[in-house]
């Protein structure tokens, strides 16, 4: 099977599997009204993260919805940031980004973090996490991630990064669906 134009190559991507459909590797426009998008992800429920990594003396950090666990083991991670926001480039300079995952009582801390603001760490009580990532203190979960990874995209950068310390509490976390938020603690389990 030889590749389409655009298409990547096995030198550059790895041997293409077999039984792959040729269109598959061919990048195809896709013109779905942003309305429609949206609606689609206001169905997904996520928990609310706040992406951090000092900048010189500075901690900076932004609200990231967009986090999830790659793995286990190896312990890998992966947030995707906006290239607009104000922490994108410390955190791109960075070797090391802090994770918390906020608590159901935290939201005022979210709203701070969605923000713009010259010091969103103003009043924060936050801990300097080993390789020195700030840390929400109070948050639900906290981690510290080593960046491994910066793949960029039309508009945002995926960070991957492997843990290297993480902690838990019985704190319930944040939730964040269509628009609003919610207290995790108070979910109802649903019938199996």
């Amino acid at each position: 099977m030889s590749p389409t134009a655009g298409a990547a190559t096995a030198e550059d991507a790895g041997a293409i599997p077999q039984g792959v459909p040729q269109d598959v590797l061919q990048e195809v426009p896709q013109e779905v009204p942003e309305e429609q998008i949206k609606g689609v992800h206001r169905k997904f429920a996520t928990g609310v993260t706040i992406v951090t990594a000092m900048d010189g003396d500075r901690p900076r950090g932004l609200a990231v919805n967009a986090f999830c666990s790659l793995s286990v083991t190896p312990p890998l991670v992966m947030v995707c940031v906006q290239r607009t926001s104000s922490t994108y480039e410390p955190l791109f300079r960075a070797h090391h980004m802090g994770i918390s995952i906020l608590a159901a009582d935290q939201l005022p801390v979210a709203s701070v973090f969605a923000r713009k603001s010259e010091d969103k760490f103003a009043g924060l009580r936050w801990t300097r996490a080993a390789h020195g990532s700030p840390l929400i203190d109070h948050s639900a979960a906290t981690m510290e991630a080593r960046i491994e990874e910066r793949i960029q995209t039309a508009t945002h950068t995926v960070f991957v990064g492997r843990v290297v310390e993480a902690t838990s509490s019985e704190r319930p976390p944040l939730i964040y669906s269509a628009g609003g938020f919610y207290d995790g603690g108070r979910l109802d389990q649903a019938a199996t």
